[in-house]
């Protein structure tokens, strides 16, 4: 599970409920493309989904040379792949730069077992950039957090192009954390890979359905005041509230 910084803290990046939007009704000239790799796909793209300005999100592997591999392959570290996160986001709403800083509160980039990737980890932090401002972007970001956490961060800057393609995961590993509610993803008639990657709705929920059970309550309960929503997605998230709130008087009892 990623960690979330406290709206309160002005230093961190303010992962807010953005509205939810179809891509399909935002000109093509708008949408833009990001990819990041921090430890596991599951949290990286939750984290990402909750973003404002970013409208999707595909969990997959990039960095590699072997096409179209599978989880196991790039698990056992022979592809060179790396679990990665492909974001898709409307310039007008947010930045390159501004997914960059959000990036850094995703994982833990001085995590100095990425340094190991290939040899005993299949996991590691990266920015893959596709041009040269980009890169800057990138590496000014990492600057700043450096300085401002004053430890070392081993994240790596690579270059990457159409050519070398991001390769989508799974089923199982798209929108992990709304997956668990197979309710909700009924609701939403939300089956294939493609659904679950192209969906708006999805990204955001999932970030929702990512964080810890107080903060499920209250995003998603901001979530239905502020989204038009099926009657049978607004029961799947009122019954997942109310299941929530039921933990949390049986814990304070206990």
């Amino acid at each position: 599970m990623y960690k979330l910084l406290p709206q309160s803290k002005a230093q961190g990046p303010d992962f807010s409920i953005s509205e939810t939007t179809s891509a399909a009704t935002i000109s093509s000239e708008f949408l833009c493309e990001a990819v990041f790799a921090g430890d596991s796909f599951w949290g990286l793209e939750a984290a990402f989904g909750l973003v404002d300005g970013v409208i999707k999100t595909a969990a997959g592997y990039c960095g590699g040379t072997l096409k179209k591999p599978t989880y196991r392959e790039v698990c056992d570290g022979r592809t060179g792949h790396t679990e990665a996160v492909k974001v898709i986001y409307d310039k007008r709403k947010t930045s390159y730069k501004s997914l960059c800083d959000a990036f850094w509160e995703t994982h833990d980039p001085t995590n100095k077992e990425y340094l190991n990737f290939g040899i005993s980890t299949h996991q590691r932090s990266a920015i893959f950039h596709r041009t040269e401002e980009e890169r800057k972007q990138a590496q000014e970001s990492k600057i700043r957090k450096q300085m401002k956490i004053n430890r070392r961060i081993v994240t790596k800057s690579i270059p990457f192009s159409d050519s070398e393609s991001f390769f989508m995961a799974e089923n199982h590993h798209q929108k992990y954390y709304l997956q668990k509610r197979y309710r909700l993803c009924e609701s939403l008639s939300l089956r294939s890979t493609e659904q679950f990657v192209e969906s708006n709705i999805a990204c955001k929920l999932n970030g929702i359905l990512a964080t810890d059970g107080e903060l499920i309550i209250d995003r998603l309960t901001t979530f239905l005041r502020t989204h038009e929503l099926s009657k049978q997605t607004k029961l799947a998230c009122e019954e997942i509230i109310k299941d929530l709130r039921s933990e949390e008087e049986k814990a304070h009892i206990l």
